[in-house]
């Protein structure tokens, strides 16, 4: 059995011994973490005019309703990963699942949106233990490369699965048993999750014992806390008052100070030189670009369909079938890719099909059923393929100690895209101060769209890009610096 030292400090390799089944059965596990954490950044969109209705929400309530799950996890995904090195990512992972389902409970039985919000955060903080503690987990179990890849294509395919799947699982239970439903649904998968790792994830712990860094985690919080609430509230408060102008400045220089001691920091927060890699800083910005437009087409639309066309959460489910069964064939197709060809192909289509919709959605002034569900599919379709890419590339060149803190990066890249695509939805739109919404919604919706469509070039322009041998010389330069620890024989 191999030992990993490094500084002093000791950890078995966990892949050794582990059976296929079992390594097939630790897979599953995680990837049922990262359905509901990714399931529940979708699912209530859907319940968005339910809970607006039950408990007298505006919008702007509505999209902190959304906000804070995403903009917590953001936040506190990075921190969480690094305790789980510290801690134990077996015991950090069952901690996250049993708070995660805390937060499910008191979601379900909130009287107020104001409690509701705070119970999300509380959901959020669950789930900010699950998806890089996991992630880390699948690194250390699946050590051969293509193996490996296998397993990160799977993750990222359920990464757009759950997420393309909440609306349709929404609409039912909020039919049948209302919107308090789509948060009891976390419950048994908690439960089964928590007992699966208890008998199948072995402990285990970072052979580089780092050091915490909760001044950069302050810094990061207060800086995406500071650029959200600015873009949420910023319409309600006016965008040349005092307080917007304070609200944007505390996040330039909360973002500013940072960057500054991050680079000075011994042990950092976030390694700054992940970014010197291309393909690592191209995933960063095609994940916010790629999750911001999604959050802003999945709020929008959720709130068209209900109360401007007066669909039943149902029938929105079911309008939003062909984006859920094209990410479920996309995504996986994309995994494959992915490890065969490289990520240029599926960010390629990504890019491509997203301008187009996009597009279609910012031209015209009607948009009937059959135009709806062609857009529902071209959207699919780009969002199914991108997460596959993101993944591999931000994980790929990476040595393995770094690999659980660079998909923690990717993975809060994800969230911040959502928080800052709901807030942009409603900033752009106006939706957000008014106290009615416009019948007209599809030609107000227009300038988002084309936004979106802008940061659907950002994914084709990055996607090459990306993918060029310069951009894989940049990577294999940050991986030398990087270097895994020596391994050393017991």
């Amino acid at each position: 059995m191999s030992l990993y030292k490094y500084n002093g400090c000791m950890s078995t390799t966990i892949a050794d011994g582990l059976t296929p089944r079992r390594k097939t059965i630790i897979l599953v596990t995680c990837c049922m973490s990262l359905l509901i954490v990714s399931m529940d950044a979708t699912i209530v969109n859907v319940a968005l005019p339910s809970i607006r209705e039950e408990l007298g929400a505006s919008v702007s309530g509505l999209q902190w309703v959304i906000d804070v799950y995403t903009l917590v996890l953001a936040s506190l995904l990075m921190i969480s990963g690094a305790m789980a090195d510290r801690y134990g990512r077996r015991r950090v992972f069952q901690i996250g699942l049993v708070v995660f389902a805390a937060g499910s409970l008191a979601c379900s039985l909130a009287p107020t949106v104001g409690v509701l919000i705070a119970a999300r955060a509380l959901q959020a903080i669950g789930g900010s233990m699950l998806n890089p503690v996991a992630m880390s987990i699948i690194t250390q179990v699946f050590t051969e490369q293509r193996e490996r890849a296998r397993a990160i294509g799977l993750w990222g395919a359920v990464v757009g699965i759950s997420m393309a799947v909440g609306p349709i699982v929404g609409g039912v239970l909020i039919d049948s048993v209302g919107w308090r439903g789509v948060f009891w649904i976390n419950l048994p998968i908690c439960l089964v999750t928590c007992t699966l790792a208890a008998i199948f994830v072995p402990e285990s712990k970072s052979p580089v014992m780092r050091t915490l860094d909760p001044v950069g985690q302050a810094l990061a919080i207060v800086a995406l806390a500071s650029l959200v609430f600015g873009l949420i509230e910023g319409p309600g408060l006016g965008w040349s008052s005092a307080s917007t102008i304070v609200i944007f400045a505390v996040a330039v220089v909360a973002g500013s100070v940072f960057v500054g001691w991050e680079r000075s920091h011994p042990d950092p927060f976030i390694d700054l030189r992940f970014f010197r890699s291309v393909p690592f800083s191209s995933a960063t910005v095609i994940a916010v670009a790629a999750f911001a437009g999604y959050g802003a087409f999945l709020f929008l639309m959720s709130i068209y369909l209900q109360e401007v066309r007066g669909l039943s959460a149902v029938m929105t489910g079911v309008m939003f079938l062909p984006l859920a069964a094209a990410t479920l064939i996309c995504s996986p197709l994309s995994g494959r890719l992915v490890g065969r060809y490289g990520t240029r192909p599926s960010l390629v289509v990504s890019g491509v099909t997203l301008i187009v919709c996009t597009t279609m959605m910012a031209t015209l002034s009607d948009l009937s059923v059959t135009t709806l569900l062609v857009a529902f599919a071209l959207f699919g379709i780009g969002f199914g393929v991108v997460n596959a890419p993101i993944t591999n590339a931000a994980v790929s060149g990476m040595p393995r100690h770094r690999a659980g803190a660079a998909s923690a990066v990717a993975s809060t890249s994800r969230q911040i895209g959502v928080s800052i695509g709901v807030a942009l939805a409603g900033t752009i739109t106006g939706v957000s101060t008014s106290s009615a919404l416009p019948r007209d919604l599809v030609t107000v919706m227009h300038p988002m769209w084309w936004t979106v469509c802008a940061l659907s070039l950002l994914i084709l322009t990055l996607g090459v890009a990306s993918s060029t041998a310069w951009a894989r010389r940049s990577s294999d330069g940050v991986a030398r610096r990087l270097i895994d620890p020596e391994p050393v024989h017991a």
